[in-house]
């Protein structure tokens, strides 16, 4: 058995399913999970932290010496993947198992991203303090909360920290391809409202849901002339999209509804983004005269990443024979770019298709070269 799966097979085995998704689940926080990486790192010769971003939830950072160079601190680049989880309601597997079967190493986390996170660790393992000691940059991993909901540990580290560091190597399963943009996500919920009376004499009411129809009818004619007019496109991410992924209204079949809701799912492009989802839905409601019967609430949004592919980490990164690819689903290293000012992508091995699956697993030979690649990243510094 490699190293590397002997590590990723004890990180599978502590659960760390994020509680902001799954606030009852028996096995959510990411606390053991951090304090079990925070000894690793420190077996290794790393300076570990544990900095709470939420009551029982840490950030574990590990850094590893760097000297300085002509006098003056060597850059530090920050390793990031994420140690929460998704919830394991409805897996066809032992999600804490860490079964080793036909090549696989199946659990949850295996491939998103407790994965990446051991063949970091692996990799730091095998060049050694006295090695990562020595190389142009200094290196400090983090294992991130929140990942899955919330971003919480890459927003603290962000706001905290971002100076600090002069580019981060998120840890997502991208096939070891640099993803240097993806999209961001804003979620808005749109709420209509009508007059309740009983379901006989409809024609003394007003009902929320017949009349969300309409407005759903002209939010999508609007939204995916915009999308497809060439106004927001990005060379690498293409358009933006739109997901109607809720409706709710009403209470029984006798009455008629007062209030309807849904809620969507905006994906942006960085035009998009800078531009403002909730400016464009605003010139919309006024457009088609709904001021008077359409209320938006936006809930946080992720901003895009889009860092420039001639930054000298990527193209360290790129000399490795790794392609320049971008992404439809966002992660951290947008808010450590947005938030920190740090130059940021995500790669590592695995596929984003076997991310969240009800048998979720990881190729050990995917495994083993995502050793390699962070190595040979490491060594390139």
């Amino acid at each position: 058995m490699s190293r590397v799966v002997e590590i990723l097979q004890s990180l599978i085995r502590v659960p760390s399913v994020n509680p902001d998704g799954a606030p009852d689940s028996p096995f959510a926080g990411e606390k053991k999970v951090a304090e079990w990486v925070a000894d690793f790192l420190a077996g290794i010769g790393a300076e570990v932290v544990l900095e709470e971003v939420l009551p029982d939830r840490p950030n574990v950072f590990g850094h590893f010496p760097g000297g300085l160079v002509e006098g003056k601190p060597k850059p530090r680049v920050l390793l990031a993947p994420h140690t929460d989880t998704v919830d394991v309601e409805g897996m066809t597997i032992d999600p804490f198992g860490a079964e080793l079967r036909d090549g696989r190493i199946y659990g949850r986390g295996a491939c998103d991203t407790k994965g990446t996170m051991a063949a970091m660790l692996a990799a730091l393992e095998e060049l050694g303090v006295e090695r990562l000691a020595g190389l142009g940059s200094a290196v400090t991993m983090v294992g991130l909360i929140g990942e899955e909901t919330g971003q919480h540990g890459s927003r603290h580290l962000a706001r905290h920290h971002g100076s600090e560091y002069a580019f981060a190597l998120v840890g997502e399963p991208t096939s070891c391809g640099i993803v240097h943009a993806h999209k961001g996500c804003s979620w808005i919920t749109l709420e209509t409202h009508g007059v309740a009376c009983h379901g006989s004499t409809p024609e003394l009411g007003r009902s929320a849901i017949l009349h969300m129809l309409s407005v759903v009818a002209s939010l999508s004619t609007t939204l995916h002339g915009r999308f497809g007019s060439g106004e927001f496109d990005h060379p690498v991410l293409g358009t933006p999209t739109m997901n109607i992924g809720t409706i709710q209204g009403g209470s029984r079949p006798n009455i008629v509804p007062s209030r309807c809701t849904i809620e969507i799912d905006i994906r942006e492009t960085p035009a998009l983004h800078q531009y403002g989802v909730r400016r464009m839905l605003e010139e919309w409601v006024t457009a088609a005269r709904l001021t008077d019967d359409v209320v938006l609430h936006g809930l946080p949004s992720c901003a895009p990443l889009d860092t420039p592919v001639d930054n000298p980490y990527v193209l360290k990164l790129a000399a490795l024979g790794a392609p320049l690819v971008g992404a439809p689903w966002f992660c951290d290293a947008a808010w450590l770019a947005s938030e920190g000012g740090i130059p940021s992508v995500a790669a590592g091995p695995g596929s984003i298709a076997q991310a969240h699956r009800a048998d979720e697993y990881i190729e050990v030979a995917a495994l083993e070269e995502g050793v390699r690649f962070y190595r040979r990243f490491l060594e390139a510094l």
